[in-house]
């Protein structure tokens, strides 16, 4: 681990009004992280940065190098980040999961959504073969090609041919894939969930804001049905809970207890603080803004302490177990250096009705340092098998058994992944534990270059190319939408050509729903 970062510190970010690179100032007020920007045109702009600045000391000590790709796709002598994306020989990160639109249209218009058909003015569907392409790009990345794949939107589901879209993701070679859905049609269709399942999809990626109808109008009515389907199918679900203050941040707790109720198919709670784009005043960002540490603090609370700050970490955290795989197979390996500040996450466990954190029966830094120096033996010549052993020998130091929840090896799985590869046994891990994460993409007002450039979220376009989730949503005008419009049609000519309406894809909820 490197040292705490040292507050205040300076970076690039964007002005809001005119998007000029300027430079920001990064630094600590009142316990929270601030970052503050002044563009000679438009002024000072000021936000939150993190709700907690020791949190955010403790995540900066993860942060690792990262793995630049050997043949980015943008060739440009000297890129200028976030303008030139693609990705450039300036991007620190290859893609650890890339988005793939499917399609712009879709059946609900939620108000905080990033775009959807009716506001864009077209329809984007780009056709199997550009996709199969746009697969085929992120899969040529090297030295370590893409192998995870959401299928987003819009609504993906309401595109007739997603089965075979679906197979074609599969075919070229892709180990895993999302589908980032609302759930309605899977709700009403257990025949198509199973479709789904069978055709590849490992998880259902679905919005999820809440446990009662106020603050999850979207899909409250269709939860159980949409459990109920996916339980016949065998398909996963993590729940993606998109959280804004004083709307639904009082249901964080609730949203946890939920998945643990249902821990026999929700994988995972995956959080996502709001991400305000476009142009806010001040007093709205600060009504509606929340920071990955506000959001511990409401689990915390909500949870009775069950849960807490002490058990969350950074996602480069993970970093000495792809060290020590790397030394051990000689092989380059996923690698999620994505920015410390981007997101936090940690397992927690069933144990009767109490929920355990991984960290309240294992010494995580104890055992990442030791994964550390055993990777840099490994290096420099020391035995692997020798290494193996000790780590064998050296995990009773790291587990608490006593506190271990009942009948859960974690020393046998740690072993089984890291010396056997046996990866079934990693799957029975997720199968026990339920993941808490959370990712707060970025908006003009908080934007700062240095997470862009080490993106691991990205979007792969018809045109070939990659780009990180914050430049693409961010900069919709040099990315998403400029993008899709080149490839899309007006909506005229999509009710043209299919000889339906757009106004016939919203979902109409049936009263019978309601009961």
């Amino acid at each position: 681990m490197r040292e705490e970062v040292v507050l205040p510190y300076t970076t690039r970010s964007l002005c809001p009004e005119c998007r000029a690179i300027i430079p920001a100032r990064v630094f600590e007020e009142n316990g929270r992280v601030m970052i503050e920007k002044e563009c000679e045109e438009h002024g000072v702009f000021r936000d939150v940065y993190w709700g907690d600045a020791g949190l955010f000391k403790k995540a900066s000590r993860f942060q690792s190098q990262g793995k630049k790709l050997y043949n980015p796709n943008v060739d440009k002598e000297d890129p200028v980040c976030p303008f030139d994306c693609g990705l450039c020989n300036a991007h620190i990160n290859h893609s650890a999961l890339t988005n793939i639109v499917v399609t712009n249209r879709c059946d609900l218009t939620c108000w905080y959504c990033f775009f959807y058909a009716k506001r864009a003015g077209y329809i984007y569907e780009p056709t199997i073969e550009q996709i199969r392409e746009m697969v085929r790009a992120v899969r040529n990345e090297l030295p370590i090609p893409g192998n995870a794949i959401q299928i987003t939107g819009g609504e993906p589901t309401l595109r007739e041919d997603l089965i075979d879209i679906i197979r074609v993701i599969k075919e070229e070679g892709i180990d895993h894939v999302q589908l980032n859905t609302n759930g309605i049609r899977i709700s009403q269709d257990p025949e198509f969930a199973k479709m789904v399942r069978e055709a590849g999809v490992n998880t259902l990626y679905l919005s999820f804001d809440g446990t009662t109808p106020e603050t999850n109008r979207k899909n409250h009515w269709e939860i159980p049905s949409i459990l109920e389907n996916c339980r016949k199918a065998g398909l996963g679900i993590v729940l993606v809970p998109t959280i804004i203050n004083t709307v639904n941040d009082h249901e964080a707790g609730n949203i946890v207890r939920f998945g643990f109720e249902n821990i026999d198919i929700i994988r995972s709670v995956n959080f996502q603080p709001v991400s305000l784009v476009g142009r806010m005043p001040r007093r709205e960002r600060e009504k509606y803004r929340i920071t990955i540490p506000d959001l511990i603090k409401r689990l915390e609370e909500q949870l009775d302490g069950e849960l807490g700050k002490e058990d969350f970490y950074p996602v480069p955290c993970v970093n000495p177990i792809t060290q020590f795989v790397e030394a051990v197979t000689g092989r380059p390996q996923y690698d999620l250096s994505i920015h410390f500040a981007c997101g936090m996450a940690t397992y927690v466990f069933k144990d009767g009705d109490r929920l355990v954190p991984i960290t309240r029966f294992v010494d995580v830094e104890g055992l990442f340092e030791f994964l550390r120096e055993a990777s840099e033996e490994i290096r420099k010549g020391k035995s692997k098998l020798w290494q193996g052993m000790k780590l064998l020998w050296n995990l009773r130091k790291f587990i608490d058994k006593e506190r271990q929840p009942g009948e859960f090896n974690f020393a046998k799985i740690i072993y089984d992944v890291l010396i056997r590869h046996d990866y079934h046994t990693l799957g029975q891990f997720h199968l026990k534990s339920l993941f808490i994460g959370m990712m707060h993409f970025q908006d003009l007002y908080n934007y700062d270059i240095e997470r862009v450039m080490r993106c691991d979220i990205h979007y792969t376009s018809p045109d070939g190319r990659i780009i990180p989730f914050c430049a693409f949503n961010v900069l919709p005008d040099l990315y998403r939408d400029k993008i899709q419009a080149e490839y899309g049609i007006p909506i005229e000519e999509w009710e043209r050509q299919t000889g339906r309406k757009l106004k016939d894809d919203l979902y109409t909820r049936r009263e019978t729903v309601k009961t």
